[in-house]
């Protein structure tokens, strides 16, 4: 589908292969194929869209936190930066961004990590680790395949002491990052469900995910 740069969803122009809408909660997946843009869009405001990478014909090689940080020179993701894999390679590049700061050390929320950090009344709340393994399977990915992911829209400041946490947010409703594949690539998104911290501004709320070709 062309529609007009005015009209369009996405960051950048090009013909919409796929528009979606994650549900509040939910997992989401697609393939993003090399030069393929994918955009995010925070439809209410303050959503963390916990994500991985994984590059589509071999899905042992996948984002690397590690390498991503080392080879930028800092922690947080914005336009420029590069998404690298575990073999140093470039998955995916942040071309656009209105938001300006996106986290890479918060993590994922587990079931376990709610239950140590909010207390056992927690543990039966839905949580990324389990929406990451649900939507994983469909790609023949297993737990040993999780590994440190980037959160999109989450606000987590690092002090001068080296101390963070998880505070409000700074997005806000319709706000968009847009990334492009350099590999054909696996995206795997948890929309995250955490409602005991201030991350989705304690109320999860619904993305959008829109693939352009140019």
């Amino acid at each position: 589908m062309t529609v007009s740069a005015a009209e369009s969803p996405a960051l950048t122009p090009g013909t919409i292969v796929l528009d979606q809408t994650v549900a509040a909660r939910a997992p989401w997946s697609a393939i993003v194929r090399r030069g393929q843009v994918l955009t995010i869009v925070d439809l209410h405001g303050n959503q963390a869209v916990d994500c991985l990478i994984y590059r589509a014909d071999d899905t042992a090689e996948r984002y690397s936190a590690q390498d991503t940080l080392a080879a930028q020179g800092g922690i947080f993701l914005t336009t420029g930066s590069v998404l690298r894999s575990s073999e140093g390679r470039p998955l995916m590049t942040v071309v656009a961004d209105e938001v300006g700061r996106h986290d890479t050390v918060g993590g994922a929320c587990s079931r376990e990590s709610n239950t140590l950090r909010y207390g056992h009344h927690t543990k039966h709340q839905h949580a990324c680790v389990e929406n990451f393994l649900a939507e994983g399977a469909k790609w023949g990915l297993g737990k040993r395949d999780l590994v440190s992911n980037i959160n999109w829209y989450m606000n987590v400041p690092v002090d001068p002491d080296g101390s963070l946490g998880i505070v409000d947010g700074i997005s806000a409703p319709g706000l968009r990052v847009a990334l492009r594949a350099e590999l054909d690539v696996l995206v795997l998104v948890s929309n995250c469900p955490q409602i005991n911290n201030p991350c989705n501004g304690f109320d999860p709320t619904p993305v959008r995910m829109v693939v352009t070709s140019s």
